[in-house]
């Protein structure tokens, strides 16, 4: 299964990019001593430390330890974790060696900026075409900011979000929602060990009652929370300008994580109708720890369960209208053609 790192979502390729990765030359790394940490590290820290007794995670394990005794390099050792984790039992877990540690890159995270291209605005007449590449980034959120101003300023007859190739990230998915919102709308509930702990089932309605909703914008202060918290609620609100006509929202097997939150929101509000292919089926929300040789290991500390759709993790969202991802664009300016 592909991994997608951090919230809900692929900090990957953004990593790859940052300055100071290991370079594939003979290591002093303990890999076995690696290998114990990240078993350690998963079960003190993961959603549901059951899960971890499962045969598809020790088949996982047996494997890392395999690699432990091979590896010469470092980059061997996380690109053969990598490949290990493609089949994994579950999404968001994620090995990197950087020049920073967990402390430093939570920090990064709420501060980054990817550079522009997150999201773009392009028109089909009176329709509006919102592309949104990734939830990753505060230029992203300014970008979406910026293309619901510009939709105010028009004629508008039609909204379609294009989803089809983000694989998640942060928290832009919240101003694409919320700006189609008439009214707060509670979306979904990040589940933590506390509540697997002592918990058997999925959180139901009367669980969530007297939960103070989430709000905020710090990935820091949402992974505290997550952890902290049994059940961490998850609620929208409405935002100006507001966007009261058609919506369609574009979805293919690559909407992954964040922008599945936002696709299973904007279905959910009875705003919009999704188009395309099932959803990718992988919406967990993951922490760094750091780890020996100074690698950082990504993994998943909380499940989420929608309110409207349920686990979406192993299972994805499906459309309103099922189709062929490629042909959901066309089918969409039908739709919303007067």
């Amino acid at each position: 299964m592909p991994r997608y790192p951090l919230f809900t979502a692929s900090l990957l390729a953004l990593a790859l990019a940052a300055p100071g990765l290991a370079q594939d030359t003979p290591s002093h790394a303990d890999f076995p001593a690696l290998a114990d940490a990240i078993n350690s590290t998963m079960h003190a820290h993961h959603y549901n430390p059951a899960e971890l007794d499962s045969p598809a995670y020790l088949a996982v394990e047996q494997a890392v330890r395999e690699l432990a005794q091979t590896a010469t390099t470092d980059e061997a050792f996380r690109i053969g974790f990598e490949a290990i984790w493609d089949d994994g039992p579950f999404s968001h877990v994620d090995l990197r060696h950087e020049d920073r540690d967990a402390e430093a890159i939570t920090d990064w995270i709420d501060t980054l900026r990817i550079g522009g291209g997150g999201a773009a605005l392009s028109w089909n007449g009176d329709i509006a075409v919102l592309t949104v590449n990734t939830m990753m980034g505060l230029d992203t959120i300014e970008e979406i900011e910026a293309a619901y101003d510009e939709i105010a300023t028009h004629e508008t007859t039609a909204l379609i979000i294009d989803l089809r190739a983000n694989r998640g990230g942060m928290f832009a998915f919240k101003p694409l929602v919320e700006h189609v919102l008439a009214g707060p709308l509670d979306i979904g509930v990040f589940v933590s060990q506390g509540w697997n702990a002592h918990m058997d089932r999925a959180p139901r309605p009367q669980d969530i009652t007297g939960v103070e909703p989430w709000t905020g914008w710090s990935i820091r202060d949402f992974w505290d929370s997550a952890q902290a918290n049994d059940l961490t609620l998850a609620r929208l609100n409405p935002d100006g300008p507001h966007y009261a006509g058609p919506v369609y929202v574009l979805v293919s097997e690559r909407t992954a994580s964040a922008a599945e939150i936002a696709a299973d929101a904007l279905q959910a509000s009875g705003r919009a109708t999704l188009i395309g292919d099932v959803t990718a089926g992988q919406m967990l929300s993951q922490r760094v720890y750091d780890m020996p040789g100074g690698f950082q290991l990504y993994l998943p500390i909380a499940d989420y369960y929608s309110l409207a759709s349920g686990r979406i993790e192993g299972v994805g969202l499906t459309p309103d209208m099922q189709q062929d991802a490629e042909t959901a664009l066309e089918t969409a300016l039908g739709l919303a053609r007067p």
